[in-house]
């Protein structure tokens, strides 16, 4: 039986235990950078990453505007309505009547003993933003088994919200994108001006 290895739980400085895994495939954008720690490792990871959150969600044209990034760096990724829409519910803890698209998607993995563990974006092509879904599971049929998935950033992070996954952006798409904090700040400051005449 392989022994287990050594590395850094995400999120923590310490290192921990880390269980058997077995792995679809070697993860490409894995080697975190905490914006409060710095740089450090993580099981399997090579590549440097950022830790991101979600700043704020504001309708832009028919769809939604969602702005990501930390205290260094705002970005932007703008999503159809629906996913925008999912994105603001989750982040507010929105009582729902019925469940959504990815509410029965977060209640299928639960199901089969699995649950986001992470969420990458991990490329930028032609404007056009790319995400890897890092899913664990563990049932009756096997110990444990890390699963990485392509998938659209905007659906990747509404899944990572609804189970309070960490979300990361990889060091080449962090570099490359603009800055859009006093953007943001511009909108978050009108909307607050709005609000206060009314």
């Amino acid at each position: 039986m392989r022994t287990p290895s050594r590395g850094v739980k995400p999120g923590h400085g310490k290192p921990c235990a880390l269980t058997k895994l077995h792995r679809t495939r070697a993860l490409g954008s894995d080697h975190l950078v905490n914006p409060r720690t710095g740089p450090y490792r993580a099981m399997h990871m090579s590549k440097p990453v950022i830790q991101v959150q979600v700043r704020a969600v504001l309708p832009f044209n028919s769809g939604r505007a969602v702005f990501i990034g930390n205290d260094e760096k705002v970005f932007v990724i703008y999503v159809d309505e629906s996913v925008g829409a999912a994105i603001t519910m989750f982040i507010n803890s929105t009582p729902k009547e019925r469940p959504l698209t990815h509410d029965l998607m977060g209640h299928l993995m639960t199901a089969l003993g699995a649950k986001v563990e992470r969420v990458i974006i991990n490329d930028l092509k032609s404007e056009t933003y790319f995400a890897r879904l890092i899913i664990s599971a563990e049932n009756e049929v096997f110990e444990k088994k890390i699963i990485e998935l392509d998938g659209r950033p905007s659906d990747c992070l509404a899944l990572a919200i609804s189970q309070s996954a960490p979300i990361y952006v990889s060091r080449e798409v962090w570099d490359e994108v603009e800055d859009r904090a006093d953007v943001l700040k511009n909108l978050e400051e009108g909307g607050e001006q709005g609000e206060s005449e009314a």
